[in-house]
């Protein structure tokens, strides 16, 4: 994979990209967000490994110019341990998952791949899918609500997809994570809740809330 690393802690960022490294990916390491948005103007990556704290640009800050922009690839943002506030802000802002500090290499490997793989898998070309006023294009990763555009992170998009393919009908949290994170992800976070909440506030912007909740099941996209 082609990976962008933005950290600033130097020590850090030298050991991340030797870790990656190790696992055969090429590695761009960066040390704050303005350059790193410069960069992402000028050549292609898989993926974005982005730290939250940074200096002339904070992670955030970054991530939602990048998804105002329109850049789609995934996002993978790392936190402090505990900081529960920054991780639901990170995923709300269009992050696609997270890693705690310190990091774990072989752990970040395996998030890096699933979202990658699930991005792969999006990218397939087939027809266009509708759910009322939702159509959806998987081959040009594109959305829009009553004929308008939207801008949606990688994960937000793949969340709209899942749901949109079985409209009608209600999608659990279990079946989501599998779809989107892949069969091993494990997690004890709120995760879905997360990205469906961000998903909403968007659909919002051009019509009533279209996804339905289940309670303790899972949510369903009306047709």
């Amino acid at each position: 994979m082609q990976i962008l690393l933005v950290e600033d802690d130097s020590h850090l960022r030298r050991q991340l990209t030797e870790q990656l490294g190790h696992f055969e990916h090429e590695v761009q390491p960066v040390g704050d967000g303005q350059e790193a948005l410069s960069l992402l103007g000028r050549r292609p990556f898989d993926a974005v490994v982005l730290d939250w704290m940074l200096p002339t640009m904070d992670g955030v800050t970054l991530l939602r110019e990048m998804r105002g922009q329109g850049m789609t690839m995934p996002v993978l943002m790392l936190t402090a341990l505990g900081q529960t506030l920054d991780k639901v802000e990170g995923l709300e802002a269009g992050a696609d998952d997270y890693v705690v500090k310190p990091v774990d290499p072989l752990e970040l490997n395996a998030r890096l791949n699933a979202l990658v793989r699930a991005r792969r898998t999006t990218e397939q070309p087939s027809d266009t899918i509708a759910a009322g006023d939702i159509v959806i294009s998987p081959s040009r990763l594109m959305v829009w609500r009553g004929g308008q555009p939207l801008a949606l992170s990688q994960t937000e998009f793949r969340l709209l997809l899942a749901l949109a393919r079985d409209a009608g009908e209600v999608v659990t949290r279990p079946m989501l994570i599998e779809r989107i994170w892949g069969q091993d992800f494990e997690t004890t976070t709120n995760i879905v809740d997360a990205h469906i909440r961000q998903l909403r506030v968007k659909l919002l912007q051009h019509g009533d809330d279209p996804i339905a909740t289940v309670r303790g099941m899972g949510y369903v996209l009306r047709a």
